[in-house]
């Protein structure tokens, strides 16, 4: 669906992402703001590992809305607060992909829109018309 890849000359990826990614003409793109790791319910669980699962169910039920899933996703921002929190935000963020290829960027941020959010997602996504 969409084309991935890793161009010559620019050094290879550190993590599971490529360098860049087309979107074929006529697919209707979907963007999705930052989702935090706040639960259904409105709490917010304690820890990285619980956010994070949060925060990406959140998106998955925002691209389900759509009647997109992850394979629709081509682009991956998240926000991170402490950068020792960066290997457990990724293994989760790497179940929920799979092996499917996205183009990412990770920031480290001093605070989220509230003190005890520890993470935040934002995804572009996009499936044929």
């Amino acid at each position: 669906m969409f084309n991935p890849l890793n161009p010559d000359g620019v050094a290879s990826p550190v993590r599971k992402y490529v360098h860049t990614m087309t979107v074929p003409s006529g697919y209707k793109l979907l963007s999705v703001s930052g989702q935090v790791g706040t639960l259904p319910d409105g709490t917010i669980p304690e820890g990285i590992e619980a956010q994070s699962e949060a925060a990406w169910a959140n998106c998955l039920k925002c691209l389900e809305a759509h009647g997109m899933g992850i394979e629709n996703v081509y682009k991956v921002v998240q926000y991170l607060i402490d950068p020792g929190h960066r290997d457990a935000h990724f293994a989760i963020r790497d179940r929920y992909l799979g092996d499917h290829d996205i183009t990412s960027t990770l920031l480290f941020i001093s605070a989220l829109a509230q003190p005890e959010m520890l993470v935040e997602v934002e995804i572009f996504a996009a499936s044929p018309e």
